[in-house]
């Protein structure tokens, strides 16, 4: 069958339970978990291995920007509230927090994960969060005190600026300080900034940013102490940026805009961080105006977008090629995300499972037990390690889908296995 004639492509599976638009998604817990963000600022971590809710809090009093994990249970949100907060939400945590899913909700519980960090940013740019690993040696070499306490690596957060819209602050987090600053362009009309992606190593901060104008550039900071440097600025889109995304490679990155184009450019590193001369890789025009939410697969081979159009698209990493179009939400989409592609590992070894030992304990037959409670020690053991053996199926089914989720206007979520 020719792919002209196959039916159009089905969703695997909806979460309902959002009434207002979703913002934004994000995995977490190795694909276990998925958290969804609307526009009213509630937050629901989904169980993927059975698509119910396992913990609903309302994080912001406005819409919530983006949402983002740091370390194993650490969950960032950012929200039109002007807040920047990280929330502190382990897997005993799901136990008591309240799972009423905010289309059911008369009003906000106030259960909520433990507040660890709260930033007051700009969010008046509709522009998320970006954030990355600190890794500078300063940083580096207080890990081993911050291991010690229990709390993950240093990471830098990148927004808006408080004051000057076309301007981006740098912070690092546990310390909640202000890194760094990159002001707005003075020889370039950029107006605000829309859309930001940041990578750091031992040597360097890197910042790309994509703007009101259209216009999107590169920054470089070689040294703590010194000001960030302009590498790279192109102007491949007629309408504001509206997201953008550094490929996994980290050599290129791609912007989508209220406009129809999805443009390539390079992402200038090592031998090329000094070229004076880099130009836009690429430029597609989609005939699809209003593209955003761009997200990267973890592989680097495909990167999708939501549609205002109500599809979402998937294009090669490569070519930028559509390979596929996606259609189910009724209203606009405004988000998407891959689930993390890498291997599993289980701690049960290849003989236990083919010996269907998985879970299973010896059950001692004392001089005093009969062979009737022997045996129905047994049947209940054996009940037991198949209940936990069809759960660790699960989640490992769960893990290791290659899921695409988009959310959109409808205020539902749907999940897509793909490629």
């Amino acid at each position: 069958m020719s792919s002209a004639c196959l039916p159009p492509a089905q969703p695997a599976f909806i979460l309902r339970g959002h009434s207002a638009q979703i913002h934004a998604l994000h995995f977490t817990k190795n694909n276990a978990r998925l958290l969804t963000a609307d526009a009213d600022g509630w937050i629901v971590s989904w169980n993927l291995a059975f698509k119910r809710p396992v913990a609903v809090w309302k994080a912001h009093g406005n819409a919530v920007l983006g949402v983002g994990s740091w370390g194993t249970d650490r969950i960032i949100t950012h929200g039109r509230d002007d807040r920047l907060l990280v929330w502190e939400l382990g897997v005993e945590d799901e136990n008591i927090l309240d799972k009423t899913l905010p289309v059911d909700a008369v009003e906000a519980s106030n259960k909520l994960p433990w507040l660890l960090h709260m930033l007051t940013v700009n969010t008046l740019n509709f522009c998320p969060f970006a954030m990355c690993r600190d890794g500078m040696p300063q940083v580096l070499s207080t890990q081993k005190v911050l291991k010690d306490n229990n709390m993950p690596e240093p990471i830098l957060i990148a927004v808006p600026n408080n004051i000057d819209s076309g301007g981006i602050d740098i912070y690092q987090l546990p310390t909640q300080t202000r890194a760094a600053n990159i002001g707005a362009d003075r020889d370039i009309t950029t107006g605000m900034v829309m859309a930001l992606s940041i990578l750091a190593d031992s040597t360097r901060i890197q910042v790309a940013a994509g703007y009101e104008s259209g216009h999107t550039m590169v920054f470089v900071q070689n040294d703590p102490a010194a000001a960030f440097q302009k590498l790279y600025s192109a102007r491949p889109h007629t309408q504001p940026v509206l997201s953008l995304s550094i490929d996994p490679s980290k050599d290129t990155y791609v912007t989508t805009s209220a406009d129809a184009n999805i443009a390539k450019h390079p992402f200038p590193s090592g031998k090329s961080i000094w070229n004076t001369e880099l130009k836009t890789i690429k430029v597609t025009p989609t005939k699809h105006s209003g593209q955003q939410g761009l997200s990267y697969r973890s592989d680097g081979k495909v990167f999708a977008t939501a549609g205002w159009d109500s599809h979402v698209r998937v294009y090669s990493g490569k070519t930028m090629k559509e390979l596929a179009v996606l259609k189910w939400h009724k209203g606009g989409c405004y988000a998407t995300a891959f689930a993390a592609i890498k291997p599993v590992t289980s701690n049960v070894t290849s003989d236990q499972a083919s010996e269907g030992q998985i879970g299973r304990s010896v059950v001692p037959c004392s001089n005093q037990a009969s062979e009737e409670e022997t045996e129905a020690l047994v049947k209940m053991e054996e009940q037991s390690s198949a209940v936990g053996t069809v759960q660790q199926r699960r989640d490992e089914k769960a893990r290791n889908t290659h899921w695409l989720v988009a959310g959109a206007k409808d205020g539902k979520v749907s999940l897509w296995a793909i490629y």
